[in-house]
């Protein structure tokens, strides 16, 4: 009612020429604007427009000022443009952020642009009509943007973006991670070299042991001894891969600490390999199995029920084996990071000296956390290379009878 009566008054008032009437009119009707402002009397003398926008301002900067623990959690678990290390405040208070650049390669109208994402001073800068936005709860993407710092729209009215084929946080890693496993490989290699028809010894006895459990339970009871020295190579360099990614990922601080298996395109590429290689090694009782599924009764064959149901279950492997792996690393990181962010939403929320007798608890399930993850690192590696092996075992394997 109160709103209908100013709309009324703005009106009659627009029948008078007033000058601020069309603005009165838009704040009547703007129900996200307090009633006082626009009660005002006096609209020549007091700039409703003006007073209003400004505590928006205020509370905007407020706002972007504020600990968001939502936004500061998904940053760390998501992939960025550059390897942040660490913040610090100068002598003026302000916040100054330390990270390591990475390469930005992108593709625009035909033409390749290469720099380091330094050059957008961690997205308060833009660089060649490119400019870096978002971050914490939005996706982390780089548009483009002409002279007035505008972003560029399309027909259709959205933002143009660039090709965007950088060599992100997580490549960085993966490009680590496989470093230190040649590394180590190529030491375990030369150790018994050296010591030819010896016990292992350091890193070697380490190797070994991985590579000989990998062997013996997972890949031969789940292919056979027929196949397993075809697909172990495979199945190995899958176990390794994922273990050390996993166990990066716990250590908070460069060359590590990046999310690898929490990002489901790396899940999501490793599951793609293995049903590739599943389907084209799969013989013909693996397909006879598929589309004319034994024991089956015989009216379920001829309206294909089952068939589709196996079909169906072809695709639904990969897609296990991605989720499964990206959700439980992903998690882990979240509840530890939860942990962490737990501190200082209670300092701000009450008080710091509360805040600190909180971190006590935070940091002992922090730290109990971490060690499960660790538990959690050696599983998932387990579990993944255990079923991508079951679904190849399935695919090579001879019926019992046939010799």
């Amino acid at each position: 009612m109160k709103r209908t009566f100013c709309l009324l008054s703005a009106l009659v008032l627009l029948c008078g020429l007033n000058a601020n009437a069309q603005d009165y009119i838009e704040l009547a009707a703007d129900e996200s604007i307090p009633f006082e402002l626009v009660a005002c009397d006096d609209l020549e003398s007091v700039d409703v427009i003006a007073e209003f926008d400004g505590e928006a301002a205020a509370d905007e900067s407020e706002t972007e000022g504020a600990f968001n623990p939502g936004s500061t959690i998904i940053g760390h678990v998501t992939d960025a443009h550059s390897w942040h290390l660490f913040d610090y405040f100068d002598k003026q208070g302000e916040e100054h952020s330390v990270a390591v650049p990475l390469p930005v390669i992108l593709i625009n109208n035909g033409h390749i642009d290469l720099f380091m994402s330094s050059r957008f001073h961690h997205g308060h800068a833009d660089y060649k009509g490119y400019r870096l936005v978002g971050g914490g709860l939005e996706k982390e993407e780089i548009i483009c943007v002409d002279e007035y710092g505008e972003p560029l729209l399309d027909s259709e009215g959205g933002v143009v973006k660039p090709l965007d084929i950088s060599i992100t946080k997580v490549p960085a890693a993966i490009m680590i991670i496989v470093a230190l496993l040649i590394v180590i490989v190529m030491v375990a290699k030369n150790g018994y070299k050296k010591r030819e028809n010896k016990a292992p010894k350091g890193l070697q006895t380490l190797v070994e042991l991985l590579v000989v459990f990998v062997r013996d339970s997972i890949v031969r009871p789940m292919i056979g001894e027929k196949h397993c020295d075809k697909y172990l190579p495979y199945l190995l360099t899958l176990f390794f891969f994922i273990f050390f990614c996993n166990c990066m990922g716990l250590i908070p601080f460069f060359p590590a600490g990046a999310n690898v298996t929490g990002n489901i395109a790396v899940t999501a590429t490793l599951a793609l390999i293995t049903f590739f290689i599943t389907n084209l090694s799969g013989n013909k009782h693996y397909w006879i199995d598929i589309f004319n599924t034994p024991g089956v009764p015989a009216w379920l064959k001829v309206f294909p029920l089952m068939p589709v149901v196996e079909l169906v279950g072809v695709f639904t492997k990969p897609i296990v084996l991605m989720i499964r792996l990206f959700a439980n690393m992903t998690a882990g990181h979240i509840v530890i990071l939860g942990f962490v962010v737990l501190i200082f939403i209670i300092s701000n929320a009450i008080s710091p000296a509360v805040g600190a007798g909180t971190s006590v608890i935070s940091t002992l399930f922090g730290v109990f956390i971490s060690l499960l993850e660790c538990l959690v690192a050696y599983i998932q590696a387990f579990v993944f290379t255990m079923l991508s092996a079951l679904y190849i075992g399935m695919a090579v394997q001879e019926p019992h009878h046939a010799k």
